[in-house]
């Protein structure tokens, strides 16, 4: 049986400012830019997407936290388990929607369209290479504390690449690497905790990011140092 067919919609351009939901693009919300806006990432993708963040743990707790409300799967490969548990246990209502895994021991995800995957690498300075990568529905996010010498390389494969408050040595080696403005080298030293420069090839967005009420009572306030 068929049911009763309906005409396509349609709308000129000029009448999309009046649509009562947004058009655009849509993700992880990552905090504000300056002007206040939202902005996102978007982790599921149908190719394969590498996140690097130059930054502290707090905010790729966050970012982890709210890559699983959307509906990922987050898988955590780290060497510091204690500091993941308790997010682990409360994300997803007691549903295993962030799991702990140690370093090199990721099992194969499976990431679907309809069931994508983050995988968040958290191993140090200088973590190994992961067995398991990105692919289709599934990104990585690497989390680096400070910069190392796999720093470089990671900066150049992946596609976004973030950096929060570093030395002023750090942030002349990460401007020569990325071809920041030399504005923008100067102000990665003196960012305050919360703040990060995202940056995807020639595209550049401060980015502050704060916690919800809910965030801030599971992993406390903004901080750069753990």
């Amino acid at each position: 049986m068929f049911g009763p067919g309906h005409a396509g919609h349609s709308v000129v351009t000029d009448h999309l400012g009046a649509l009562p939901l947004p058009v655009g693009d849509d993700g992880v919300v990552i905090g504000d830019d300056a002007e206040g806006r939202p902005q996102l990432v978007g982790f599921h993708r149908s190719t394969p997407y590498d996140v690097l963040l130059i930054g502290g743990l707090w905010t790729a707790q966050v970012l982890a936290l709210r890559a699983a409300g959307t509906g990922a799967r987050v898988a955590v490969e780290t060497g510091r388990p204690r500091e993941w548990t308790t997010l682990s246990q409360s994300a997803g209502a007691g549903l295993d929607c962030v799991t702990l895994h140690d370093v090199g021991r990721v099992p194969p995800m499976g990431a679907t369209v309809g069931s994508p995957v983050v995988v968040v690498r958290d191993c140090g300075m200088r973590p190994p290479r992961g067995r398991v990568v990105s692919s289709p529905w599934q990104s990585v996010l690497t989390l680096l504390p400070y910069l190392s010498p796999v720093a470089p390389r990671l900066m150049r494969t992946s596609t976004l690449v973030g950096v929060q408050r570093v030395s002023p040595q750090e942030a002349q080696q990460i401007g020569r690497i990325l071809g920041l403005h030399p504005t923008e080298t100067e102000a990665l030293p003196t960012l305050a905790d919360g703040v990060t420069l995202w940056c995807a090839g020639r595209e550049r967005h401060w980015v502050m990011t704060s916690a919800t009420d809910a965030e801030s009572g599971l992993l406390g306030m903004p901080r750069r140092m753990d």
